[in-house]
């Protein structure tokens, strides 16, 4: 199954965020810490490499995600950054104000010349749609600035924020990129709920879901639904779900879809525990599997090349 949505109003939203970051000073890219990897947007990664500016991947929604697989993304993105990049990880829960606070200080730290009324910092916050973006802006602010919303997608225009006079904040609508190239991405992104609900089925990605969850986290199944030894595949899973919720048809007959539902509803919201879909040895095997399948490189972005610094 591919997945792929990119509404309209991202492409008139990435050639904003082109001129903005010229007078940027860090990039807080907002990832889910349950899938750091499948949640980075490879533009955004191009716009700072062209600006050459710092970053901050913040890892948000740390509370819902396996602490052990966020501690192995930080070392993943530190050994994976090149010398003389300016790039740190940071997880956290954008709810919890002590880990907020950590933010600007970090950031402070890579752009030490912008600290005074004059040159205040300014942090340009990105990434894909439902990730926290706006979540985190209102924290930062100490007061409701940003909409929020549990859909993707909810913020359509970039504002600039005035945190005091040292701080400015730049909130951008979630960026999507118009192919996602691996399956997989594409339906760990759909589960986590970062992309429209008309653009999958949900079906086949509570199927996907309920793979991952048997592979590494069998027992959170068994607890949640009772699950016994005969359940060995994402099918299977469902219709345990909808026997084990009283999810039926007439008949008595489960109710795939509503057991899908059900089944992504408890992923999201953390009733099925502290899990993370990918691990960065995970995702290390699956782009070796696809480079393997299909050699051929990626195609150019249908927006256009960058433009070249003045």
């Amino acid at each position: 199954m591919t997945i792929g949505w990119y509404p309209g109003h991202m492409v008139a939203a990435r050639r904003k965020a082109v001129e903005t970051l010229a007078r940027t000073d860090v990039v807080v890219e907002v990832l889910d810490a349950r899938l750091p990897g499948a949640s980075r947007n490879p533009m955004i990664e191009d716009l700072r490499r062209h600006r050459q500016r710092p970053c901050i991947r913040v890892l948000n929604k740390a509370d819902l995600a396996d602490p052990e697989a966020t501690a192995q993304w930080v070392r993943a993105i530190a050994e994976d950054t090149a010398p003389g990049d300016r790039v740190q990880a940071l997880p956290l829960c954008a709810h919890r104000p002590a880990d907020i606070a950590r933010l600007p200080r970090l950031a402070q730290s890579l752009a030490p010349h912008r600290d005074s009324a004059l040159k205040p910092l300014r942090l340009m916050v990105m990434g894909i749609p439902n990730v926290g973006k706006s979540t985190l802006i209102n924290a930062l602010a100490r007061r409701r600035i940003a909409e929020v919303g549990d859909e993707p997608a909810v913020t359509k225009r970039e504002q600039r924020i005035d945190v005091n006079d040292r701080l400015v904040l730049f909130d951008t609508p979630g960026l999507m990129w118009p192919l996602i190239e691996h399956a997989s991405d594409g339906l760990m992104l759909a589960a986590s709920h970062a992309i429209g609900v008309n653009a999958y089925i949900d079906e086949e990605v509570a199927q996907f879901l309920a793979e991952v969850l048997l592979a590494r986290y069998r027992p959170r199944l068994v607890q949640r639904y009772a699950i016994g030894q005969a359940v060995i595949d994402g099918p299977a899973v469902i219709e345990a779900v909808a026997v084990r919720r009283g999810l039926l048809l007439r008949g008595g007959v489960p109710d795939p879809g509503k057991a899908a539902r059900a089944l992504l509803a408890d992923y999201r919201s953390g009733a099925l525990g502290r899990i993370s879909l990918e691990t960065p040895d995970t995702r290390a095997a699956m782009l070796a599997t696809d480079r393997a399948a299909d050699p051929s490189p990626p195609a150019p972005s249908p927006d256009g090349p960058l433009p070249s610094d003045p």
